[in-house]
């Protein structure tokens, strides 16, 4: 093959890549848009600050307004210990405490701007208990959109899969990285795949009782599922998913080393489009909608559009009030913004820190945690 037929054969891959269906809210479309508009219904300066959000170009080291959206974690703690996740190099899997009800509250009253929060981070939110379903309904009497990741692991106890769903969240993502108990239980160390497939099932059918659409299933495809993806969709229908999502790369939340080991799991550049389209045709056949999610040739320095949302709209609070810029670092010891501080979120978000933070992104001077994500600067190390 000639360097010509070289280079269209790489374009004609990312441009099939590219049009892969991506990501879509559980509930659909226009329930989240009917949602949105009521939360900025719920209060004038919200509206307003939204407003004042879309007026600006998004794209200043001093916003004039606050966030509209927030990852807000609420545990820092699993009961796995997923091959791929930085929580497993964490002790007894906990890096901190949790989060309090009236920490979370205090922040949703500061956060007036927030239309959509995802209430968790690195760990198993349902770890908390019934102060989680607090925080979810506090956030939901404010019109606010949630969205929430867990492992499934709890859902048969106390009935928290009843009580998630009637919390009144808005999605719930749940993380399946095997369709059978041996790939499965290789990735996510800890689990109990029978016992996980049953509570997949029985939320589902809750949420058909109901008439509601609140689920979606997320795979992080990797070298050890790569090779099922035809019974992953097969196996989300089996479960009663309206839908589900294919994450097709990993990071190390900040740190160079897990970084290094979960490039080495990454298959993104070696999956055949055609086959993942043939994903969408079987999914269809379900009666299932399926998105596909890649940072990898997402973000770009120039032009300012193609730079990464996250420092200029929406930021992670860890369990311990820490703040840091996006949910792919996600662990606060990796990298924070006012590192050191004690500063609040509400005080960080206009702070020098930040501001400096911002403004290398501007500058085309992508911090080293970031560069994982940009396009040509994937060397950490440099």
């Amino acid at each position: 093959m000639s360097e010509q037929q070289d280079d269209q054969e790489v374009q004609r891959r990312r441009d099939r890549l590219r049009a892969l269906p991506l990501p879509f809210p559980s509930a659909g479309w226009a329930e989240f848009n009917a949602v949105r508009e009521q939360a900025l219904a719920w209060s004038p300066r919200r509206r307003e600050n939204y407003q004042r959000y879309l007026a600006s170009s998004r794209r200043v080291a001093q916003p004039d307004y606050l966030p509209v959206r927030l990852d807000i974690e609420n545990v820092s703690r699993c009961n796995f210990r997923c091959v791929m996740c930085i929580v497993s190099d964490w002790p007894k899997g906990r890096r901190a405490e949790d989060m309090s009800v009236a920490d979370f509250r205090r922040l949703i009253d500061e956060q007036y701007g927030l239309v959509e929060i995802k209430l968790n981070g690195l760990g198993e939110a349902l770890l908390q208990g019934d102060d989680f379903f607090e925080m979810i309904r506090y956030a939901r009497s404010q019109q606010i959109w949630v969205r929430m990741v867990t492992n499934a692991s709890l859902l048969h106890l106390k009935e928290n899969g009843r009580k998630l769903i009637d919390s009144g969240v808005n999605e719930v993502h749940i993380s399946i990285d095997g369709a059978d108990a041996a790939v499965f239980t290789q990735i996510r160390r800890g689990a109990v795949f029978d016992q996980i497939k049953e509570n997949c099932t029985r939320l589902n059918a809750y949420c058909r009782d109901l008439g509601i659409k609140r689920t979606k299933m997320w795979t992080v495809v990797q070298a050890a599922n790569c090779h099922q993806l035809p019974a992953l969709v097969d196996l989300a229908a089996e479960m009663g998913f309206p839908g589900l999502a294919l994450s097709l790369n990993l990071h190390g939340w900040g740190h160079d080393d897990l970084l290094a080991a979960n490039r080495e799991r990454t298959v993104e550049d070696s999956l055949d489009p055609d086959a993942l389209h043939a994903l969408v045709a079987q999914a269809t056949a379900h009666g299932m909608e399926i998105g596909f999610w890649s940072v990898g040739d997402k973000y770009a320095v120039a032009p300012p559009e193609k730079l990464c949302a996250w420092p200029f709209e929406r930021a992670v609070v860890t369990s311990d009030l820490r703040t840091v810029p996006c949910c792919m670092i996600g662990d606060p010891d990796a990298f924070e913004i006012g590192k050191g501080s004690g500063e609040s979120f509400s005080t960080l978000w206009t702070s020098r820190a930040y501001q400096d933070f911002r403004q290398a992104h501007l500058d085309g001077d992508i911090p080293k945690v970031c560069r994982n994500c940009y396009r040509h600067q994937k060397d950490s190390t440099s």
